[in-house]
């Protein structure tokens, strides 16, 4: 066996072995099977809202207040790109050219 082949089965065990090894890397789990519902929480009883946990509002709150804050801010900035800067340097130097050479006839 050459050290390649041995370094891949070293790095890679379950890709190699004919048999199942469990991985140093991972564990089985505590459930014994996925029981369908998000974050394992049950829904509340039908007719009942489920109630909100103390971080839920502030974190929803700064969450909206940062997406407005952000969209008006990032729309309100100036435009201060090389070519803004450039076409409105050439637009003066037209306007101080052609009355430059209307001045002149």
């Amino acid at each position: 066996m050459t050290f390649v082949n041995l370094l891949r089965q070293r790095l890679f065990p379950r890709t190699f072995s004919s048999h199942a090894v469990p991985s140093r890397w991972t564990s089985p789990g505590h459930q014994d099977r996925p029981n369908g519902y998000l974050f394992n929480r049950t829904p509340p009883p039908p007719g009942q809202s489920r109630k909100w946990e103390d971080w839920e509002l502030p974190c929803y709150v700064t969450s909206f207040l940062t997406i407005v804050i952000l969209g008006v801010g990032l729309n309100a900035k100036p435009d201060l790109t090389i070519e803004t800067w450039a076409h409105q340097k050439a637009l003066e130097k037209l306007a101080v050219e052609s009355s430059s050479s209307s001045s002149s006839e």
